[in-house]
């Protein structure tokens, strides 16, 4: 496995940079390169569990996803790329880069397929981050928090949560997924706190300026530029902050010995539209209101990546038909038509959104609901089937980045788009 990643290095060293490259020494490279990645997914099929032990001590030590593929890339030598090959690939465009981190999915997909080792990475998923242990303190005394891309307070027992990026319509980086998940976890670790409301803030983006904006999903500006990554935006979004909104977050509390995790209910209010990954996190909220000017769409084909945990959790919710209409042709649901209730709980005008969550808030302060709420989630999103999606998503998606077409895409929409 090492001689063969020292063969596809030294096959690529010798090649222009990948967007620079001929048809013919593409496909010199890409021969090089996928004899190095079948050794490496032969290796890890037979010998994930003892790959995952060693770096774990015995999953005892639980370790987030970065620190799991650098760990990896100082133990075994050609599994994952190093640091230096990272370092390298983040100062390049997406065109130009090798795709060093398929071969992190290689290894995420057979971590996450094993019954032994993926339970104990989705776990470690679950703790809160360093960051958020950090300003705990501080929000608990102030009970307001402003990150760079989210502003996070605390009113009345409600955390509310506003997507602040007025420049790129909400649109996700991974600034954007480490802010969220800090702030999920603040929202979560604060015993004051009862319920959780995500939405957008103001724009001043000239075509929406002044008024608010769920999401527009990927920033496909960063993604052209080489700044949207594998593991620290599409894995840890989905295993991260949306997996926590699911979960809630594993730290000790008073309530351990019955239930590991803290958990509290959420609403998502909806202004403008909801596209891509915004669509996406409606999915996992437990009341969703939407203005009736708002639209949600989840334009997947035309940006030829997988739309997270949406394959998965879409079907639930409308249906296999509606979910490939959405999914695989890009149809676009208008708040107001019935096949959007299927994701929507409430629909009001734009004025009433306030009204609405504040009552909202308040029915989901019931003593009951975070019981009842746990269960539902057990039996719509069993954690074993959630895991082993995750595992072929790891890897597809990692495939789906560094796509021709993808790249294409990301250059053309990114000039346009956020």
């Amino acid at each position: 496995m090492t001689e063969a990643a020292e063969h596809a290095e030294k096959v690529t060293a010798s090649l222009p940079l990948p967007g620079a490259r001929s048809p013919r020494q593409r496909a010199e490279a890409d021969a090089a390169k996928n004899a190095a990645r079948a050794l490496r997914a032969r290796f890890l099929d037979a010998h994930a569990d003892a790959v995952y032990d060693r770096l774990t001590d015995g999953r005892t030590t639980p370790l987030r996803l970065p620190e799991l593929v650098a760990a990896a890339a100082a133990a075994f030598p050609g599994l994952v790329p190093s640091a230096e090959q990272l370092a390298s690939e983040r100062s390049r465009p997406q065109a130009d880069k090798e795709g060093h981190e398929i071969d992190q999915g290689i290894l995420v997909r057979a971590v996450l397929r094993s019954p032994l080792a993926g339970p104990h990475l989705l776990d470690a998923m679950l703790r809160p981050t360093p960051r958020a242990l950090r300003l705990l303190p501080e929000f608990r005394r102030t009970g307001v928090v402003l990150t760079d891309s989210v502003r996070l307070e605390r009113r009345d027992g409600a955390a509310h949560l506003t997507m602040c990026r007025d420049d790129c319509l909400n649109a996700e980086d991974d600034r954007q997924v480490d802010d969220m998940e800090t702030v999920v976890d603040l929202a979560l670790l604060d015993p004051e706190v009862r319920v959780g409301v995500l939405r957008g803030g103001e724009m001043t983006h000239p075509r929406y300026r002044g008024r608010r904006v769920f999401s527009a999903g990927i920033n496909l500006k960063s993604m052209h530029a080489g700044d949207i990554s594998l593991v620290d935006f599409l894995l840890r979004r989905e295993i991260g902050y949306i997996h926590k909104l699911v979960r809630g977050v594993l730290t000790e509390h008073d309530g351990s010995w019955h239930t590991p995790t803290v958990e509290k209910p959420w609403i998502a209010a909806v202004d403008s539209f909801a596209i891509g990954g915004g669509a996406q996190l409606l999915m996992v909220f437990d009341h969703v209101i939407a203005a009736s000017d708002a639209f949600l769409s989840l334009p997947a084909a035309k940006e030829g990546i997988v739309p997270g945990a949406a394959n998965f959790r879409l079907g639930r919710h409308s249906g296999p038909r509606i979910s490939r209409q959405v999914v695989l042709h890009g149809r676009r649901l208008m708040a107001s038509e019935p096949d959007a209730r299927t994701l929507i709980d409430e629909v009001t005008e734009p004025e009433g959104v306030d009204a609405a969550v504040e009552r909202a808030v308040e029915r989901l302060r019931a003593p009951a609901v975070n019981a009842n709420r746990r269960m539902l989630n057990l039996a719509e999103e069993p954690p074993d089937e959630f895991r082993r999606y995750m595992a072929e998503f790891a890897l597809q998606q990692a495939l789906r980045l560094y796509g021709e077409d993808v790249i294409d895409k990301a250059g053309r929409f990114g000039g346009g788009r956020p």
